[in-house]
């Protein structure tokens, strides 16, 4: 660094020593240097800022901003004004951001109402965009988003309830709605209870269709965003919220494309959406409360759809812990619904993976169980797992031990588990865990016990049960085909 200061001092190739600097000072005590260096060399900091070059303004402003230099700020916001190079105004409003503007936000405030009625010609878009989103995002630090209620007003609204494929027509009778029909992404209800629809556990997350013309978006940017003005967007938006526009939102697209071309498409849609809507849809990536859904089709078009974050799911409040190889709630509720046949009320049960116990908890809102017993060798599971049982009320004896080395007095009517992922295991590994978990379960169960297990190695346990007569499969559910994940249903005959 101290040759790129070197450089700098010298005024050689400023533009891109500026631009290797801000790559170097990325550590804190690279930030830290960077910070001093520029406190030393302000007057040198101040020429860079009136560059004849308008990438050398940018490259120094945002280094300003990228240590956070304060006592520039008034500097930055001056440069800003008298800035004339588009592609620059945009850098001085991020370093900005980086810094303590609030006795700047009354003029933040008026450049943002007067750039947001101007009409940029086309070649301009781009950058007044990036200037208005600079702008909002320093207004959204201080004043935060209006927030909005969400409120079907009494009125029927058609809504998405997003589910297993595989097993749609279950969710389906789960809800306790006459109009609803199989989608393929779910089930499709017209409802204006929404106390009906939370009676269902079994489907993942709720979404608001958006019914355009033609009924699936064209994968151009621009055209798409016209169609959804013209299906009312912001009509719809209306409808389901109390309070006025605007509205915060991202997009998410949901398609075979690359990262970087899902991320082009997005951000030239947003902006298409914001400029039709006349400010009252703003694209904002990290605070929203829209997040507008684009799921490809097989022939490349979107469906669309939105999920309203003012729409709150208090089905699943007791999970307020989870790990990575956590199983959704919404899967184990569809798990031990499609198991229901097989559940027995005041039973004694045991989960030997248990994780954050979400299987158990499932298992006992749908059929209350006698006593509960849950095994991991993971301890930050296991503490976990006592605190969200707490929330949902469910009695269960959360033991930090190896399965394989647990004890019990009495048998278990049942054992349902969410059997452990290969990972680094090799299939000699996962072969013995199988044959261990086998001998195990006969030693703590009691006869015509059942087993209700969650597994994508399927083939292991199909080898189980060929070397073992008194295990019987008593039903075989696909639950992922693509990831080879079923629920099996065994009784233990012994």
């Amino acid at each position: 660094m101290n040759q790129i200061y070197n450089q700098l001092s010298a005024r050689n190739d400023v533009r891109g020593n500026l631009s290797q600097l801000r790559q170097q000072i990325k550590t804190q005590d690279g930030s830290k240097t960077a910070y001093s260096w520029i406190a030393a060399n302000e007057p040198l900091m101040r020429e860079f800022l009136q560059s004849d070059d308008a990438k050398t303004r940018k490259n120094a402003a945002l280094l300003i901003g990228d240590v956070a230099y304060q006592p520039f700020m008034e500097l930055l916001w001056n440069a800003y004004e008298k800035e004339n190079t588009l592609f620059v105004k945009s850098a001085y409003l991020t370093a900005l951001a980086h810094m303590d503007a609030k006795p700047l936000l009354g003029q933040i405030k008026n450049r943002l109402s007067v750039l947001s009625e101007v009409e940029p010609e086309e070649e301009n878009r781009k950058h007044i965009s990036e200037e208005l989103h600079a702008l909002r995002a320093i207004i959204i630090q201080y004043e935060g988003i209006v927030r909005h209620t969400f409120d079907l007003k009494g009125q029927k609204t058609q809504m998405l309830l997003i589910a297993n494929r595989m097993h749609r027509e279950l969710v389906r009778r789960s809800v306790p709605v006459k109009d609803a029909a199989l989608h393929p992404l779910g089930v499709l209800v017209t409802t204006d209870c929404m106390a009906d629809i939370w009676q269902s556990r079994c489907f993942r997350e709720i979404v608001f269709p958006i019914q355009t013309k033609p009924s699936f978006l064209v994968p151009k940017p621009m055209e798409a965003a016209k169609s959804l003005m013209e299906a009312g967007l912001v009509e719809k938006l209306l409808a389901l919220h109390s309070e006025a526009a605007p509205f915060y939102f991202r997009i998410d697209c949901k398609s075979r494309m690359s990262l970087e071309e899902r991320s082009t498409f997005s951000k030239k849609m947003a902006d298409t959406l914001e400029s039709l809507s006349g400010g009252m849809l703003i694209n904002s990536t990290s605070d929203y409360e829209i997040e507008l859904r684009l799921i490809e089709n097989k022939d490349g078009g979107f469906f669309p759809c939105l999920k309203c974050t003012a729409l709150k799911d208090h089905r699943f409040d007791y999970r307020k812990n989870f790990i990575s190889a956590s199983i959704h709630p919404s899967t184990a509720a569809l798990l031990v619904n499609i198991a229901a046949p097989y559940l027995k009320e005041d039973a004694q049960i045991m989960d030997p993976f248990c994780g954050v116990g979400t299987m158990l908890i499932e298992r006992n809102k749908l059929v209350p169980a006698r006593e509960m017993y849950a095994t991991d060798i993971f301890g930050d599971a296991i503490e976990k797992g006592r605190e969200n049982a707490e929330l949902a009320d469910a009695r269960i004896n959360f033991i930090h031990r190896d399965f394989f080395d647990f004890k019990h007095e009495y048998l278990f009517d049942e054992i349902i588990t969410n059997m452990p992922m290969r990972g680094k295991k090799s299939r000699e590994e996962m072969d013995q865990l199988y044959d261990s978990f086998f001998d195990k379960v006969r030693t703590i169960t009691q006869r015509e016990a059942v087993i209700i297990m969650y597994t994508n190695e399927i083939g292991f346990v199909k080898k189980q049960l060929r070397l073992r007569s008194e295990f019987k499969l008593l039903q075989e559910t696909c639950i992922q085909s693509k990831t080879a994940f079923y629920l099996l249903i065994i009784e233990v005959k012994k």
